[in-house]
């Protein structure tokens, strides 16, 4: 669907700026004007579509269905499950992210999805099937979708409410002063512009930290040589899972794109599941997708969250050692 995107992209920079395909400046700068076009397009949408959501189907009927019920933790799980068979990078779960926290609904479970959406997606299952089959591929996949249940779950343990920015707190004490839509005896097309205006208003607010942390990005994915983490991470050794990771939070792509990119990590003596670390946290964990977050969460809160999750990589990528 964002093939049009990418034609686009390869044409401005490429054709009419005249920029060699294969060097670096030429590839940071398609992959900024890719990732730019398609995740402001995907953010008002998202956005969009969650106001027409709350417009008749108040997500605060769902926040309070979440409270008062007891799921014994499958909400964690369901909202695990939504992120994997989403095909967002984590930039791209962000706008997403938002509107559920808009919304109301609680921010453990907008966590699991936040987790999971960018870790596991069909394209990226497909490509594991052919390159590394099904034994790995079922590991990869079910890996995700449990780290975004328990660390959805453990986040939601401590009351990180308080933690989300200002900016946040101030859209949901607007929304709770304003009322809900479905109170309002409105046609859609009375809706709708108050609808498109408050999502226009939400992409104003983030549009810098999404510049910005796509720019990052791009100059990462133009400028850093694959070689440059395949030649300190195939010795083997317990340190190299960790090490991976670590390397791996700076770097931006999402997850078919960063397969291929794995395959030659396993042939060039990478261990597998080591390897598999290094995708999840190059995934799973950004400085653009931290820039991004920054818009609606504190610094501490987006510390403990990557923390938390940089643990979980790596004790995930020591167990992909032991089962592949």
């Amino acid at each position: 669907m964002f093939n049009w995107i990418q034609d686009f992209a390869d044409w401005l920079i490429y054709s009419f700026f005249a920029i060699a395909e294969d060097s670096q400046l030429g590839v940071a700068l398609n992959f900024f004007v890719y990732d730019t076009v398609k995740i402001l397009i995907l953010l008002f949408l998202i956005v969009l579509l969650m106001g027409i959501v709350n417009a008749y189907f108040p997500v605060e009927r769902l926040r309070d269905f979440l409270h008062r019920k007891k799921l014994f933790g499958l909400e964690y799980l369901f909202a695990s499950i939504f992120g994997a068979i989403t095909p967002f990078c984590s930039c791209s779960s962000v706008p997403l992210f938002i509107g559920f926290v808009q919304g109301g609904i609680p921010l453990g479970v907008t966590f699991s999805f936040l987790i999971s959406s960018p870790l596991v997606n069909e394209v990226a299952i497909a490509m594991f099937v052919g390159m590394f089959g099904l034994k790995a591929t079922f590991i990869y996949a079910a890996s995700g979708i449990l780290l975004g249940t328990l660390g959805g779950w453990l986040l939601g343990k401590f009351n990180l409410e308080p933690l989300l920015s200002d900016w946040v707190k101030k859209i949901l004490q607007n929304k709770m002063q304003q009322g809900a839509y479905a109170d309002e005896k409105l046609t859609f097309n009375q809706r709708l512009p108050g609808i498109t205006r408050g999502a226009w208003d939400i992409v104003r607010g983030v549009l810098l930290y999404v510049i910005i942390g796509i720019a990052i990005g791009a100059t990462m994915h133009g400028f850093v040589p694959e070689n440059f983490f395949g030649q300190y991470l195939g010795g083997g050794q317990w340190w190299t899972v960790p090490l991976a990771v670590i390397l791996a939070v700076p770097m931006y792509a999402n997850a078919a794109g960063i397969v291929p990119v794995i395959q030659v990590f396993v042939a060039k003596g990478v261990p597998l599941g080591t390897a598999i670390a290094f995708m999840m946290a190059t995934v799973g964990l950004s400085i653009p997708e931290a820039t991004l977050l920054k818009k609606v969460m504190s610094l501490k809160l987006i510390a403990l969250y990557f923390g938390l999750v940089t643990l979980f990589i790596i004790l995930s990528g020591f167990l992909f050692n032991v089962l592949l």
